[in-house]
């Protein structure tokens, strides 16, 4: 029993710590400032994601099911607690997190099935821009996205690194 409590507790501070460097670099200015993603609630869930889906689909293929189960709790968990910090109460908050759950999933599916950059960058212009045509800085984002997915392969299973930061 103690065994499987270190696991899970092991499990969750690893979560964790992928988390923080994932919403870290989701944060990152450079996003809302040159690529005008908006800096709002969600804005600033579409970064997440598009972060979450290149680390999720980097430990899947590295076969890090439990740590990507782990950073997917916690991001979770983040939700939750920022839709409490903005005033959510118990009552509405399931209804707002499947919410959540179905634009997160929804996302996650639509990044993944690109085949190709232009593929991404029209996802990112859906989601990201909420419908925009296709332009530069969905063209480099999507860049930044493919090109993040080689550096966070060679950084897991300790640490996500996504390379540098994108420019326009």
């Amino acid at each position: 029993m103690l065994n499987l409590l270190r696991k899970t507790g092991a499990r969750k501070q690893k979560g964790q710590r992928l988390y923080d460097g994932l919403v870290t670099r989701a944060r990152e200015a450079v996003f809302f400032r040159d690529f005008a993603v908006a800096d709002t609630i969600d804005g600033r869930f579409d970064m997440v994601v598009l972060h979450a889906w290149l680390a999720l689909s980097a430990m899947k293929e590295a076969g890090l099911h439990e740590a990507a189960q782990g950073l997917t709790d916690t991001i979770f968990i983040g939700f939750d607690e920022a839709m409490r910090e903005q005033g959510a109460g118990d009552m509405g908050l399931s209804r707002k997190m499947k919410a959540f759950a179905d634009a997160f999933y929804g996302r996650l599916s639509a990044y993944s099935s690109a085949k190709d950059e232009a593929q991404l960058a029209e996802a990112l212009a859906r989601n990201l821009w909420r419908g925009a045509a296709v332009d530069a800085r969905a063209r480099k984002l999507a860049g930044y996205a493919w090109a993040a997915r080689d550096s966070l392969k060679q950084s897991l299973p300790d640490a996500l690194d996504f390379g540098t930061l994108p420019a326009i």
